[in-house]
């Protein structure tokens, strides 16, 4: 199923009554999520990410815009009447039924001819929760469940519908590291095995980036970028995106382009070939420094940490935004590193300039 949003915007009025204006939780978002994939919202907490899944489900009316299923209009369809599973981070199950009770329960509620016999709920409950590989436990209660199984009750009682589009509203934030890796894993192979097309709302970039064909990044309520996981981590559009994705996160400096040669500090560090002289912002991705001892650029060295395959290099420089910046590289370049000063040479391709209102400022490579 095809999710069209056209220009839908949802506005709230003001708690403080004494001020007029409204508060724009979604501003102008106009996308589309195509037929069968798995796309990811992303953003900090208040971004609009919850709202924006709330106006695809219909728990919410936006105040412009339209909605489209398809083909079909549901901006001013009811939730029942649309079609989709919603799966919530409190799981929400009825701790006084059983897991094949939860599982049956919105079919149960079903009213007419779409209502099945109940030996055909049954065997579609069986059914789903094989698919999420709970089929073992359907007579026990939440209470005798762990976090992670409780999800996938939750996940299958969205699923026995048969919904034409899936929405997990930070599904994942209640488990502990192991069982979010785990489940999430599950939830892609579910959505492969399925061919649902599912909306996933966190605000962990690592999560969106590992299991999503697509991420939609918000901020303010307004979306910034939309691309592949590893298109946007690699080609952000602004500052903003640029340093919300990626673990480390990038390194900001403070830098000044002057016919083509990008200079942080007295050091000129690279060729920006393209690029308009100015005042920048200089993004550099941790595994776009290369120790080199005739580099370019000089910074003081903290430390090195070893973490097995590769090495994270923790180093200072006074015209950097953080107190400390993180080098990711090999273990075998990190072997000659030693005293208080380290130089690297930069990767072109691994370096982003922005300018003064944060956008990118591209030059060729």
């Amino acid at each position: 199923m095809k999710i069209v949003l056209e220009h839908v915007t949802k506005r709230y009025p003001n708690r403080n009554r004494k001020i007029k204006t409204e508060v724009i939780a979604a501003s102008d978002l106009n996308f589309e999520i195509p037929d069968g994939q798995l796309i990811g919202l992303l953003g900090p907490s208040g971004c609009g990410k919850s709202t924006t899944l709330n106006l695809i489900s219909g728990l919410e009316p936006p105040t412009e815009g339209r909605i489209y299923f398809g083909e079909t209009d549901v901006t001013d369809l009811p939730p029942e009447k649309r079609g989709v599973g919603l799966v919530f981070q409190n799981y929400a199950l009825y701790p006084h039924l059983t897991a094949l009770q939860n599982i049956m329960f919105p079919l149960q509620n079903l009213k007419g001819e779409n209502r099945p016999s109940k030996q055909q709920m049954e065997e579609r409950a069986v059914e789903t929760a094989k698919l999420v590989q709970i089929d073992q436990l359907l007579e026990r209660r939440p209470k005798e469940m762990s976090g992670g199984q409780q999800q996938r009750v939750a996940i299958a009682r969205a699923l026995v519908k048969r919904p034409g589009v899936l929405l997990l509203d930070e599904p994942l934030s209640n488990l502990d590291a192991r069982l979010r890796l785990q489940t999430r894993e599950e939830i892609r192979r579910i959505q492969r095995e399925t061919g649902i097309t599912t909306v996933f709302v966190t605000h962990d970039q690592e999560e969106a980036m590992s299991i999503s064909d697509s991420i939609v990044v918000m901020k303010d309520g307004a979306v910034h970028q939309i691309g592949k996981p590893q298109n946007v981590y690699d080609d952000p559009v602004n500052l903003f995106v640029a340093k919300f994705l990626g673990t480390p996160p990038i390194n900001v400096f403070t830098g000044e382009v002057k016919n083509g040669s990008l200079s942080i500090g007295e050091e000129a560090v690279l060729r920006v070939p393209g690029a308009p002289d100015g005042e920048v912002s200089v993004g550099i991705r941790p595994e776009g420094f290369v120790p080199d001892e005739n580099g370019a650029f000089g910074c003081g060295l903290d430390r090195v940490e070893i973490m097995g395959r590769d090495t994270s290099v923790v180093f200072t420089h006074p015209l950097m935004e953080n107190e400390q910046g993180r080098a990711v590289i090999s273990a075998e370049l990190a072997a000659g590193l030693s005293g208080d000063k380290v130089r690297f040479s930069l990767k072109p391709n691994k370096t982003h300039l922005f300018g003064p209102d944060g956008e990118r400022i591209r030059f060729d490579i």
